[in-house]
């Protein structure tokens, strides 16, 4: 018995050596990583952003417009990007009313 936690204990260590091992090699890679692309400054904030998605904008669009009603059946993708552009409009219009500078841009991923 004493054999056999003998021969796990030493299989635990070698084990646990391995996954030290594993994480240094990550860090190096990402530090690398990091110098390559001209990251390396850990003192530069991270950008902050915004991302806005409207969960349902063919609902949205048939009880805001007529001509959506019939359009949404039948070109849905069209629909979809003319309600973020209309989103996208009024915000732009809202801030500009509360005088907050801001860049607004629409993207497709």
């Amino acid at each position: 018995m004493i054999t056999f936690l003998m021969v796990l204990s030493i299989l635990l260590v070698l084990f646990s050596a391995f996954v030290c091992w594993q994480v240094l090699e990550q860090r190096k890679v990402i530090a690398q990583m990091m110098e390559n692309d001209d990251i390396a400054d850990s003192e530069q904030q991270p950008e902050m952003v915004i991302t806005l998605r409207v969960l349902d904008p063919i609902a949205l669009a048939k009880r805001e417009s007529r001509s959506a009603r019939v359009l949404a059946d039948k070109l849905p993708v069209m629909v979809r990007k003319m309600v973020y552009q209309e989103v996208l409009k009024e915000l732009e219009s809202e801030m500009a009313e509360r005088e907050i500078e801001v860049d607004m841009q629409l993207e497709y991923r």
